[in-house]
C-alpha cells in the first residue's frame, strides 16, 4: 500500500482514531466520516450542568505502563510525553465486597495468593492450581498475539493446543475444575461489569486477558479520556487529515463485490455527500454495515463471523456530591465491585432477565479520586459513578410504549443501587447530591451509536472469542473492519485493533521489532 493512498474512516472510535491517527502519521491522506456530533465513541468525554466532566463508558484501562500496548501506539505518534496516565494503587486496584467478604486485587499474583489463602485456607491447593491456571493462560495468549513470523510458530505449537482446548470454557467451568470455594469464586469474578457477563457466560481467555492486564497495570488518564481523544484527532489533523462530525454514512457504492465510496450526511438524500477511497475501513458496527452493502457480497465464512450476538448493555449513573469526602467512605485511586447477593450468576440473571435490583451488583468509583489532575469538577466536589447491567429490549420497549413508565424504571433502578450504596458505604448519600444523571441502554445506543446499547460489541462468550472471531478481513477488496468485534473490545484492546489493521496493511511495525 503505497505511502500517498487515500483512506477513508468511517465512524472515531477508538480504534478507527488510533488506525487513522498511524495512516496519517505515516504520509496517507485520511479522512474520517463520524455521525455523532464528536469523536471517541465510548471514549468521548461529556460535561453537565455545564462544569461537571464525566467519560461515556471508560472508567480504568490497561496496557498503558511503559512498553504496552497503548505506549506503543502514542510513542511511534510522538504522543508519549503528552498524555499521561496515572496508575491505580498497586496493592488494590479492584476493592471485591460481599456479604461477609472483602478482598483487594493487587497487582502482585503471590500477594492475591497469599491474601486468597488467608480467606480460605482449606482450599490453599485449589487457589494454587487456579492461580498458576491463569498464569499459564497470560503466557500463552501473549505468546500467540499477532503478527508472528512464520518461523515461530513452530516453538507456539504447545501454546497453540492448550489455547485451542481452553477457547471453550467458560469462567465458572474454570472455576469448579480447581474446586475454588463458591464465596472465592465470586471474588475473582467480581470484576464482571468488565465484560457485562456472569462468569457461567464469560469466555475464560477473555477473563484471563482483562484480569491479568489490570494486574500488570490499572490506569486512568491523567487530564480525563479526553485528553487521549484529543491528542489521535490533533495527530490525524495536524497530518493533513480531515474529521467530518455529524455525517452518519448512509449507503455504500459498489463496482461490484468492491465499495469504492460512501454516501453519507444528514437530512435527504440530495443533500447527502459522496466520499470514495481507495481503502475503506470501517469502524461502526460490521452487521449493520454488512446490511448496507449486502450481506450476500460476503464469503460464507465471513458471514458466519458475522452472525454474532451484541454484549448486554449497561445502567449507568453520573453523580456529584458536595459536603463530604469520599476518601472517608473508602473510595479513592481504585474501584468497588460490589454484590449484595453471593451468587453472581442468578444476581445477573435476575437483573438482567427480570428488571429485579433488589440486591443488585454493581460498579462504583469516583474518577476525582483516581487522578488529581482531571479537573472533571470544581474542587469543592466529588465525582461518583456508578454501574450496572441493564436489558436494552425491556427498555427500549418500555422507552417506546410510556415514556413516563420509562423514566420511573429508570428511578427505580437508581434508587435501588443507591440504597445499597447508602447501606454499605455512604450513609446519607442522597443528602449530598447535587447532580445525579443516568443512562440505560438506549441512552448508549442514542448518544454512542451502539447497536442495542451494546457495552463491548460482540458478546464475550466462548463461541464468539476463540478462533471463529471476525477479524478485519471483510472478503472484499480494500474494505476492512476495525472496531471492538473485529478486534478486541475495551481501550488497549481497540488500540491494537488499530495498530494491527495498520500493520497488516503497510508492513510498517508499530513498537519493538
Amino acid at each position: 500500500m503505497g505511502r500517498s493512498q487515500e483512506v477513508l474512516v468511517l465512524g472515531s472510535g477508538l480504534a478507527g482514531l488510533v488506525f487513522a491517527a498511524l495512516m496519517a502519521h505515516r504520509g496517507s491522506r485520511v479522512t474520517i466520516l463520524e455521525a455523532h456530533d464528536r469523536p471517541g465513541g465510548f471514549g468521548h468525554t461529556f460535561t453537565l450542568a455545564g462544569r461537571y466532566r464525566f467519560n461515556a463508558q471508560l472508567h480504568y484501562v490497561w496496557g498503558c505502563g511503559p512498553g504496552e500496548s497503548v505506549d506503543q501506539v502514542l510513542q511511534h505518534l510522538g504522543l508519549g510525553g503528552k498524555v499521561g496516565f496515572a496508575r491505580l494503587d498497586p496493592l488494590g486496584f479492584d476493592h471485591m465486597r460481599m456479604p461477609g467478604y472483602s478482598l483487594d486485587i493487587p497487582a502482585d499474583p503471590r500477594l492475591l495468593e497469599q491474601r486468597l489463602v488467608t480467606l480460605f485456607p482449606e482450599a490453599a491447593w485449589a487457589i494454587a492450581r487456579f492461580l498458576a491456571l491463569v498464569e499459564q493462560s497470560r503466557r500463552d495468549l501473549q505468546s500467540l498475539t499477532p503478527p508472528i513470523p512464520w518461523r515461530g510458530w513452530l516453538p507456539r505449537l504447545p501454546a497453540l493446543v492448550r489455547m485451542a482446548r481452553r477457547q471453550h470454557l467458560t469462567l465458572q467451568q474454570v472455576f469448579e475444575a480447581c474446586g475454588l470455594p463458591p464465596a472465592a469464586q465470586t471474588l475473582l469474578a467480581l470484576q464482571w461489569p468488565d465484560f457485562m457477563l456472569p462468569p457461567n457466560q464469560l469466555a475464560w481467555l477473555a477473563w484471563v486477558a482483562l484480569f491479568t492486564g489490570y494486574q500488570a497495570g490499572a490506569w486512568v488518564p491523567r487530564q480525563q479520556f479526553s485528553s487521549v481523544i484529543d491528542a489521535l484527532v490533533g495527530v490525524i489533523t495536524g497530518s493533513g487529515g480531515t474529521l467530518l462530525t455529524r455525517m452518519p454514512v448512509r449507503a455504500f457504492e459498489m463496482e461490484g463485490d468492491r465499495p469504492v465510496a460512501v454516501l453519507a450526511g444528514g437530512g435527504e438524500r440530495q443533500s447527502w455527500q459522496c466520499f470514495a477511497a481507495g481503502e475503506i475501513v470501517c469502524n461502526f458496527d460490521p452487521q449493520h454495515a454488512a446490511a448496507m452493502i449486502g450481506w450476500e457480497q460476503f464469503p460464507h465464512a465471513v458471514q458466519r463471523q458475522l452472525r454474532y450476538d451484541y454484549s448486554p448493555s449497561n445502567f449507568a449513573a453520573y453523580l456529584v456530591v458536595k459536603g463530604l469526602d469520599l476518601r472517608d467512605y473508602g473510595l479513592g485511586r481504585w474501584n468497588i465491585f460490589h454484590s449484595d447477593d453471593p451468587d453472581l450468576n442468578t444476581c445477573f440473571a435476575r437483573m438482567y432477565g427480570q428488571q429485579d435490583y433488589r440486591r443488585p451488583s454493581y460498579a462504583l468509583a469516583s474518577p476525582s479520586l483516581q487522578s488529581a489532575d482531571s479537573g472533571d469538577c470544581p474542587p469543592d466536589c466529588q465525582l461518583l459513578d456508578l454501574l450496572t447491567v441493564a436489558n436494552y429490549d425491556y427498555f427500549r420497549d418500555l422507552r417506546e410504549r410510556d415514556r413516563s413508565a420509562y423514566r420511573q424504571q429508570k428511578q427505580a433502578v437508581l434508587d435501588a443501587l443507591l440504597d445499597s450504596v447508602e447501606a454499605h458505604y455512604i450513609p446519607n448519600l442522597r443528602q449530598h447530591l447535587v447532580l445525579q444523571v443516568s443512562g440505560t441502554p438506549t441512552t448508549n445506543e442514542r448518544f454512542c451509536g451502539c447497536p442495542a446499547g451494546n457495552s463491548y460489541g460482540s458478546s464475550l462468550t466462548p463461541a464468539q472469542f476463540g478462533a471463529g472471531r471476525l477479524t478485519h478481513y471483510s472478503g472484499l477488496p480494500h474494505f476492512h473492519f476495525c472496531n471492538a468485534s473485529s478486534g478486541y473490545p475495551g481501550f488497549a484492546g481497540t488500540f491494537w485493533t488499530g495498530a494491527h489493521l495498520y500493520q497488516q496493511l503497510t508492513g510498517d511495525r508499530v513498537g519493538p521489532a
